[in-house]
């Protein structure tokens, strides 16, 4: 008789579950507004175009070639993309590490971020591949070079995406009502994290290593064999940016869902994020400094790609570290937000002058990425951008966890 009991339980339990699963795919909020009626079309366009790149190949909707096989998918999607989640590792090692606890409530959303940037970006670099379904050599062992950097990025990605869901996962938790399980993911939480942050600062530089084969194809003034640390130490500024940017736009958009205590910490915690990014801005400008002088790059600085080169060093790394530095003085945090956004556009044209711009310069004729290419990016991206949206609204992620959760 208990046996039957419990088992109608379990069936009843089962049950309320796939109803509350089902009740919360319906949409929250608004439906036609101006993001969703811009971004919807290009999502349904970016899927057509994801088809027919399967369907018939990389040329039909790419310009990639032989001499250029890797364009904007790899060198936005992937290259700059995960510079941008380096926000993540960052602040886990801040809180966790550094017990720098004022950043802790913001470590959700910082992680969420993170975690499906390398979940999107890693499908984006499925799109470039020509043959995807080799994609899986690097983790059976198949026909691959374990000593290559591809071999190394390939696991990488792997591990820090499952870390990460372990870090994310007592929010999951939370939302469903599983206090077992969320006690014993939260016991696996710091061992996620020291992995994670491990894995992240080989990776983040092991981006770069995969340009140091190509000393010949990539412009002087951009390859150095300090590319990987150059690449580190810069993902370092572009995901606390990263941070400051889309926290700002989620303080205004989920505002309702922050409780007092974590609204009055925002403008504190922008300040001090912005101390860190000058001071890891300042030490890359250094490292450039050095590595111009020592390549003595003097002859190719009165050229285009001489201008353009001092554009992104002036332009986007030395005036937002000082509008960093000044917005952290004077405590502005209007001032730190241009600074986070120069900063951003300046990681952009970094890793694109290293995977597409300065990537062979002085061919006859330039590789330039087709609107077909853009638009997949952009619904990558949006599509990113709506997963996000969704589990804000839902998750514990910037409200408080509930009141069990807080006694565990």
């Amino acid at each position: 008789m208990n046996q039957i009991n419990l088992a109608a339980a379990n069936e009843n339990q089962a049950k309320s579950t796939w109803k509350f699963l089902l009740s919360e795919l319906k949409p929250k909020g608004k439906i036609f507004t101006p993001f969703n009626i811009i971004s919807f079309p290009i999502m349904i366009t970016g899927l057509v175009l994801i088809v027919i790149r399967f369907w018939k190949g990389l040329g039909a909707v790419t310009n990639l070639s032989q001499e250029v096989p890797w364009g904007l998918w790899i060198g936005f999607d992937v290259v700059t993309g995960v510079a941008f989640a380096g926000g993540a590792y960052v602040l886990t090692f801040m809180v966790y590490i550094l017990n720098m606890k004022k950043y802790h409530s913001i470590i959700r959303v910082t992680v969420l971020n993170g975690f499906l940037a390398y979940v999107f970006y890693a499908g984006a670099l499925l799109l470039d591949l020509g043959r995807p379904w080799n994609v899986i050599n690097p983790i059976i062992g198949n026909n691959f070079g374990t000593s290559s950097v591809l071999f190394l990025v390939a696991w990488h990605f792997l591990l820090y995406m499952i870390a990460q869901f372990i870090e994310f996962s007592p929010a999951v938790a939370e939302w469903l009502g599983a206090k077992r399980i969320r006690k014993i993911l939260s016991a696996m939480t710091l061992g996620a994290v020291i992995f994670g942050i491990t894995l992240s600062i080989l990776h983040q530089s092991g981006l770069g290593a995969l340009y140091m084969m190509a000393r010949e194809k990539i412009h002087p003034l951009w390859y150095s064999e300090f590319i990987p640390i150059l690449f580190f130490v810069s993902s370092i500024f572009a995901g606390l940016s990263m941070v400051i940017f889309e926290g700002s736009i989620s303080y205004k958009v989920f505002f309702g869902q922050i409780s007092e205590k974590n609204r009055h910490a925002h403008h504190e915690i922008i300040h001090g994020l912005s101390r860190v990014c000058a001071g890891t801005m300042f030490a890359y400008l250094f490292l450039h400094l050095l590595i111009f002088l020592h390549g003595r790059h003097w002859g190719l600085i009165n050229t285009p790609m001489g201008y353009w080169y001092l554009l992104e060093m002036f332009g986007f790394v030395l005036l937002p570290m000082l509008l960093f530095f000044y917005g952290y003085r004077v405590k502005s945090g209007l001032w730190i937000r241009i600074a986070a956004i120069l900063t951003m556009l300046g990681v952009i044209l970094n890793r694109l002058n290293v995977t597409v711009i300065g990537f062979r310069w002085d061919m006859p004729v330039r590789y330039i990425p087709t609107w077909m290419e853009v638009c997949v990016t952009l619904a990558v991206i949006f599509t990113e951008i709506w997963i996000f949206r969704w589990v804000i609204r839902r998750m514990p992620v910037l409200r408080d966890p509930p009141a069990w959760a807080k006694s565990h």
